[in-house]
């Protein structure tokens, strides 16, 4: 009998990802199993917010519905996880959260005060209410830019600056691309949680006018505790072979700062109401758009003509 939705563990509850390349994904019992030379491995894909597959791997058609039944987010990556190349579908089938953001989103009083409050929580001891957006930008600013130089120092890995080109990946410097990586490994992270818990990752507030625009506001949340740290201290410890260890880095502070559970708190406070997180897996058949209000679905208003 296949798992009814409504028995999946919460996103907060969640390990954040898995990362497999090299590999024959296929189903095994109501999971998966990776199998490469060196044995088989089974993914508990029921727990898992988002399996990231790299390079040289194949998944058969019964192990992505598995993962769709467990709500275990999909995504195709490139090497180095550098390349987005697709993703899957999250576990929600309500769009009561999705039409809260839009609210948000297309008013402008409410759509500042989103803003106003994403910074608030990069600087919680700093009231921003009397300063311009320019000011909170340039604060924010300074905040990243004094974070990639303290962590150059404690960690001894040369630093000039952020510099990356998409089109030639191997001109960046190792830390450089490593912050690249790390950033995209939380980008994932945190657009499966974002589509789980039923928004859309595209309806920015601080970003705009790309598909993962909310992507990046919620990563950028989180990247000084995360990405930036994990990339220097992977490139400082891998004498020039960085990738797995960032990978394990990353996994570990993303365990460690709680992120899974921090993003639907962080996404609640941000827009000021308590997620619907009890409807987010709702079976039943929508409502009708009528005006002002909503008329139930499922029923033939044949008779109301």
């Amino acid at each position: 009998m296949a798992k009814d939705l409504h028995e999946l563990p919460k996103i907060r509850d969640s390990i954040s990802y898995i990362y497999i390349e090299h590999a024959v994904i296929e189903q095994e019992d109501s999971s998966i199993v990776a199998i490469r030379a060196d044995g088989r491995v089974p993914v508990p894909v029921s727990s898992v917010t988002c399996l990231l597959l790299g390079p040289g791997t194949s998944v058969t058609h019964a192990a992505i519905r598995a993962c769709a039944e467990n709500g275990c987010m999909i995504v195709w990556c490139g090497d180095h996880i550098g390349k987005f190349y697709a993703s899957g579908m999250g576990e929600t089938r309500s769009g009561e959260n999705l039409l809260l953001q839009a609210r948000l989103c297309m008013d402008a009083e409410a759509h500042m005060s989103v803003v106003r409050r994403m910074y608030e929580i990069r600087f919680p001891k700093m009231p921003t209410k009397d300063l311009t957006l320019q000011q909170i930008r340039g604060m924010e600013g300074i905040r990243v830019k004094q974070t990639y130089k303290t962590y150059a120092s404690q960690t001894g890995v040369r630093w000039t600056a952020r510099s990356y080109k998409q089109t030639d990946w191997d001109e960046a410097d190792d830390i450089n691309k490593a912050l690249s990586a790390a950033n995209a490994i939380l980008y994932s992270v945190c657009q499966a949680a974002i589509v789980s818990l039923g928004f859309s990752p595209g309806l920015g507030f601080v970003h705009t006018g790309k598909q993962l625009s909310f992507v990046y506001d919620i990563a950028d949340l989180y990247k000084t505790e995360t990405s930036i740290p994990a990339a220097f201290e992977a490139v400082q410890r891998a004498d020039g072979d960085w990738e797995q260890k960032l990978r394990l880095a990353m996994r570990q502070r993303i365990v460690k700062a709680g992120i899974m559970k921090r993003i639907a708190d962080d996404i609640a406070w941000l827009f000021d109401v308590p997620l619907q997180e009890n409807s987010l897996n709702r079976t039943d058949a929508g409502e009708l758009w009528n005006g002002d209000d909503a008329l139930p679905g499922g029923i033939n208003y044949e008779g109301s003509v």
